[in-house]
Parts: C-alpha cells; structure tokens; sequence
C-alpha cells in the first residue's frame, strides 16, 4: 500500500514537517507527500523546505534511519491554486479564489484515490480555515474505508516558533515567547507533537458513475441531492435564493432583477402549462421602464437605502448592463447549482431583435416567493 500524504499549507509551511515527525515516530510510512497553497505559500515552502543549504526534509528522514528515496516529495509536488486563466492565486480573498482553490482539491483527491493500492491522507491542519474545509469536503467525497483525515497537534509554546520544525534527534535550544511576547529558551525534547484523526463520513459510494473523471463542485453535490421535484424559493428576506436543499446568497441587485423575473412567472394567470411557453415573458422596454425591480430591491435589506444613494446600477437599468446582470446571474447560478439545472433556472431570452422578450423557464408551481 502506497501512503500519500495530501496537506493544505499557508505561510507556515513547519505543519508539513511536523506531520512528517509524527507519522515517522508513530511507525507509519508516508510514501509521498503533496501539498496545495497559494503562491506566496510556495515561496515559503520552496525556501523553508527545499533550501540546500538547511536540507529540513533530508534531515528529518535521516533521524528515523529514512533515505532521501524513500519520500516522494519535490518542488513539482506543491500544487499552486490558479485561476481559470492559469495564473497562480496570491491568496484567497474571493468566491472565485475559493472556488479554484475547491476545485483543485477535488482533483488531485479524485487522482490519487483512483488507485486501489494508495491509502490517503488527507492533513487539515495548515493554511487558512476555507482550504481546511475545502479539502475535508474533498475527503468526504472521494475518501475510502483505507483513507485518513489528520490534524496535527504541536505544544502551544512551539506551535508559533519560526525556528521550530520538529524535534531533532539531538535536541537544541530554541527561542521562543512567553505570553507577553518576552522571549526565552526552551530545549526542543520537550516539544510534543500529537497527530490527531478525525472521523469524516465519506459518500463515495453515492457518487457512482461520476467517479470515471474529475467533476465540478457542483454537479457532484447535485449528485448527492435525489428530491424531486425541486421547489425554487426566493427569498427577499435573507437575500438568497434555495432550489432543492441548495442555498445562494445572492448580491441584492442580482437577486432583485431575478425575483422580479420570477414573480413575473409565478403570477402568470394564463390557462396552460409552463412547458414551452415564454407567453408572460417581459421584452425590454417593460424590464427597463417599469417599476418592478425596484420594487424587489427594496425589499431586500438594505436595498432601500442603496436605492436613494445612487442613480445608476439595477434602480437605472439600460440595455447595456441589463445584459451583463443577466451574464453575472447566470454565472451564480450554474455555479452553485450546476449545469443539469440551469436551462429552467437562468433568465432566458427567446425571439430575435428588436421583439426579444425574457424569462425564467422553470414552471410556475414551483416557485416561492418569501419576504
């Protein structure tokens, strides 16, 4: 069985050696080890771990009669979250960071658990809270029975030493900070490093046919989500949309132009059914020139008052914008509740110019308004 370590990792790149020590001292062999960051967390890696001058992994393997060849761990094995344009993420301060950062977890997750041979194991301890949660979502989806979810404890007084690894096999003495941020020394034998394992209740098996290739986020919780059918519910209150058991939290302008098509649709009163008809379906001049966006935008917390303080944005619709709010709607959307649902969930248009009208196309008896 080959053990892979798979880690999130930040600016303090000590977690990886310290997970190192502890799985070593506890007699399991990892085999290789891969981690996700940012790009300034791969310059802290590159210089704290793969330096030639202070060889740290060299080192550490050495204390536990370890080769050099015994652990697959390169500079090719740091994994940097990049854009859909394919430049590296600085850092995470977005949803479309997350995002990314998401889906490069799901991937190399979906990688190394192809194999029957591998055992994963899957280190939450470094980097920022969202990477923690993005790779146990990750575990959760593509975890087997032979799989593991780690975190790794390390005495409070070493945790945030810079000068602290691990505990050498001849121990030395380190600087470290009281309380007060005063300074003492204190020898590294007394350091405890405690490797923890975290139950996690994998769905792999629900996943079934999805598991020939990596998948989007979302279409693999789509997966996991057999109600039926769907019920939409726009909620003014809480400024989100909920179809299914999803939920959206929407920007009050976006989810004000899309309320406004969806009480369009759910007050259609004709005497048919919604399969193949766009009958209630607004053209531009009654989205542009009537008062039903800001209707729903003051409805929406907060709403009221960006409405006084600006003459322009979604209370000053033109053709122009009106279509790049339908763009960033649409992009909400398929990314939160995935490609199989956005035919029925987007704001579509049908007919040509100048007699284009819009619409929601999901059926009227599903859909709820709340506020």
């Amino acid at each position: 069985m080959k053990n892979i370590l798979l880690a999130v990792s930040g600016l303090s790149p000590q977690v990886i050696t310290e997970t190192l020590h502890a799985l070593f001292h506890e007699g399991k062999q990892a085999h290789a080890a891969h981690v996700i960051t940012t790009r300034t967390g791969k310059d802290s890696l590159l210089a704290g771990l793969f330096d030639p001058q202070v060889p740290r992994i060299r080192d550490l393997l050495a204390d536990f009669g370890l080769s050099a060849d015994q652990l697959d761990f390169c500079p090719a094995n740091i994994h940097c979250i990049r854009n859909a344009g394919g430049k590296e993420t600085d850092d995470i301060h977005t949803q479309e960071d997350n995002e990314d950062l998401l889906r490069l977890c799901l991937e190399l997750a979906f990688r190394f658990t192809r194999e029957p041979d591998t055992a994963v194991w899957f280190l939450v301890a470094g980097g920022r809270k969202t990477m923690t949660s993005c790779l146990t979502l990750a575990a959760q989806l593509y975890g087997r029975p032979q799989d593991r979810l780690l975190h790794v404890l390390v005495s409070p007084e070493f945790e945030n030493c810079r000068a602290f690894w691990y505990p050498p096999k001849t121990p030395v003495m380190v600087e470290l900070r009281d309380e007060k941020g005063q300074p003492f020394y204190k020898d590294t034998q007394y350091a405890r490093i405690q490797l923890i394992t975290i139950p996690f209740v994998s769905v792999r098996d629900q996943l079934g046919p999805l598991l020939d290739q990596p998948r989007a986020p979302a279409e693999l919780m789509q997966a996991l989500i057999r109600e039926a059918p769907r019920v939409l519910t726009v909620n003014l209150a809480d400024a989100k949309l909920i179809y299914g058991n999803t939920e959206l939290d929407m920007h009050p302008a976006r989810l004000a132009l899309y309320a406004f098509f969806a009480e369009q649709k759910k007050n259609c009163r004709l005497d048919r059914t919604c399969d193949g008809c766009n009958a209630c379906y607004p053209d531009a001049t009654q989205i542009l020139e009537g008062e039903g966006i800001g209707r729903m935008y003051e409805r929406i917390p907060g709403g009221r008052l960006a409405g006084e303080m600006s003459d322009t944005g979604i209370t000053s619709l033109n053709r122009e914008n009106f279509q790049s709010y339908k763009s960033k709607i649409r992009k909400d959307l398929l990314r939160t509740f995935g490609p199989a649902h956005i035919a029925d969930l987007e704001i579509a248009s049908s007919g040509s110019r100048p007699d284009t009208r819009y619409g929601i196309l999901l059926d009227r008896n599903r859909i709820r308004m709340e506020w």
